[in-house]
């Protein structure tokens, strides 16, 4: 494993532990040559999970989409790098479960919609207006008010 830092490859294992919901061993490292520390994750590799794009397109699930998109979604808002992490697992998760080998990107967005509702608002809202292809303010007021009246019937 090659640091972030100074590229050096030889580093040691601190810390290994289950991450969230198990499907991942997180390992806290650290370089032997700049003394700096960092974290990788190690998961099983399995056959692709394909998403299904809007234009037909199949390409393989990229975690790291959903956790740039989240991340951006999130971003100066109080929500923790490891809130964020553990909520890619559960959306990655969830949507495994339940399409098994393939699934649209539309499922996946309604999933993270759902999940980032719960989480925060704003979030929630910033996600929406890329997922949803908002093209004016008409269409950002009409998802707010969607949002607080579906919030007032829950709460």
């Amino acid at each position: 494993m090659k640091c972030p830092y100074c590229a050096n490859v030889e580093n040691k294992v601190i810390d290994s532990r289950l991450s969230g919901n198990s499907l991942s061993i997180r390992r806290r490292r650290e370089c032997l040559k700049c003394s700096r520390r960092f974290t990788t994750y190690e998961r099983i590799e399995t056959v692709p999970f394909m998403v299904i794009k809007k234009d037909g397109r199949r390409e393989p699930f990229q975690r790291e989409k959903l956790l740039s998109g989240l991340l951006k979604a999130c971003e100066k808002r109080p929500v923790s790098t490891a809130d964020i992490e553990n909520l890619v697992e559960d959306i990655e998760r969830e949507v495994k479960e339940k399409f098994y080998d393939e699934v649209s990107s539309d499922k996946i967005g309604e999933v993270v919609m759902r999940s980032l509702r719960k989480m925060d608002d704003i979030a929630y809202v910033r996600f929406a207006s890329v997922y949803r292809q908002f093209t004016d303010v008409d269409d950002f007021l009409k998802e707010v008010k969607r949002f607080s009246h579906t919030r007032r019937k829950e709460g």
